[in-house]
């Protein structure tokens, strides 16, 4: 069912959305690295439903439970399992469209393609299941950290919503410049409106979409394995995974069609004894190969299918309806999608980084002990 992502750094996430809970298998974490259920729970804390007043009130407090791979603080080496109970489960909210095919919704699709579907929440193709990637995101996001001594630093952040577009230099953003509000938009004037907007389209029973940049600072030269494996395309698959993904770009994305080749050519200068770019029009990819400059990508969500308003549908029987579905949805994806935007981005790079240094994972569990 595609359920596992990565070569190295394998994880396979399991669970559905109204089950008994949701999780991850993580296979490949080399041995002797230092993590604690706390270092996950800082990332779930940021995923979790009903953090704010934009967001779904499905009652979550998503504590996470590590129940292999980890002994007196240190990885194994073997594979880690993650555990995340549901509480807040209410499969009857959905008991609508049971027979009935939300639009825009994976429930045709799904019983098109399995005969079978899980209703409750649409199951596997519910954002719940992202919990899993994100857990698994905070495991590969401290070993980065660790091989890079330090250096590694990912931070996404909204800048859009609907029509209202921030303004981010993304050179300098920081972390607590993205947390400072509850959109997750590093421009202050611009998550004042976005909030209002979202706030407004609950109200009215719809939703809305937008867009998520990512930069990652401190990336070494050389990941990536072309041709079918380039960064950049493992990066597109990982993002496009997402639900309620519909679009990847990376640098100057779609902009480059507007521009001729001597204006978006990066030329090269030595700085110190590092090779680097003037500009960075590549977003640190050439190739398909990372070059030390800063990475960054954009992602676009559509709005959330799930909306509170008549909507016209057809049924398992093929019999038209109309539909108001009920339950508790997110009207606006962005905010939550942030830290799982980040966490997949880590799972391709702590990938790629273990694949470069494939020859060398015999000491790799030496070098982390001694950082």
């Amino acid at each position: 069912m595609g359920s596992s992502f990565g070569q190295l750094f394998r994880i396979m996430t399991w669970g559905e959305s109204h089950g008994g809970g949701v999780g991850v298998v993580i296979d490949g974490c080399p041995p002797r690295l230092e993590l604690s259920e706390e270092d996950i729970q800082r990332e779930l804390d940021r995923r979790r439903p009903g953090q704010s007043e934009i967001v779904t009130q499905r009652s979550e407090a998503d504590r996470c439970r590590i129940l292999s791979g980890v002994f007196e603080g240190r990885t194994l080496g073997t594979p880690i399992s993650i555990l995340v109970k549901n509480k807040d489960a209410k499969p009857e909210a959905y008991s609508e469209i049971k027979t009935a095919f939300r639009p825009s919704h994976a429930d045709f699709t799904y019983e098109a393609k399995y005969g079978v579907r899980n209703w409750q929440g649409g199951g596997r193709a519910s954002a719940r299941e992202t919990v899993g990637r994100v857990a698994a995101g905070a495991v590969a996001r401290k070993l980065l950290g660790k091989l890079s001594q330090g250096r590694f630093e990912i931070i996404a952040y909204v800048t859009q919503i609907h029509e209202v577009v921030a303004r981010i230099d993304r050179a300098s953003v920081r972390p607590e410049d993205v947390e400072r509000n509850a959109v997750r938009c590093p421009d202050g004037a611009a998550a004042e409106l976005m909030t209002a907007l979202i706030q407004s389209v609950r109200t009215e029973g719809d939703s809305v979409g937008g867009v998520i940049e990512c930069v990652i600072r401190g990336l070494e030269a050389g990941l990536g394995e072309p041709v079918f494996d380039k960064l950049e395309a493992d990066l597109a698959k990982a993002m496009l995974s997402l639900p309620a993904s519909k679009g990847f770009e990376i640098g100057s994305g779609f902009a480059a069609t507007r521009m001729r080749g001597s204006e978006h050519n990066d030329p090269f200068e030595m700085q110190g004894k590092r090779v680097r770019t003037t500009t960075n029009n590549s977003g640190g990819v050439q190739g398909g190969i990372s070059n030390g400059e800063d990475l960054y990508f954009r992602v676009a969500f559509k709005p959330t299918a799930t909306i509170a308003r008549d909507q016209k549908t057809v049924t398992a029987s093929h019999e038209e309806t109309t539909l108001t579905a009920r339950g508790r949805h997110d009207p606006c994806v962005l905010p939550r999608a942030v830290p799982i935007v980040e966490a997949m981005a880590a799972l391709v790079l702590c990938d790629h980084a273990l694949r470069q240094r494939a020859t060398a994972i015999s000491d790799f569990g030496n070098r982390i002990a001694e950082s």
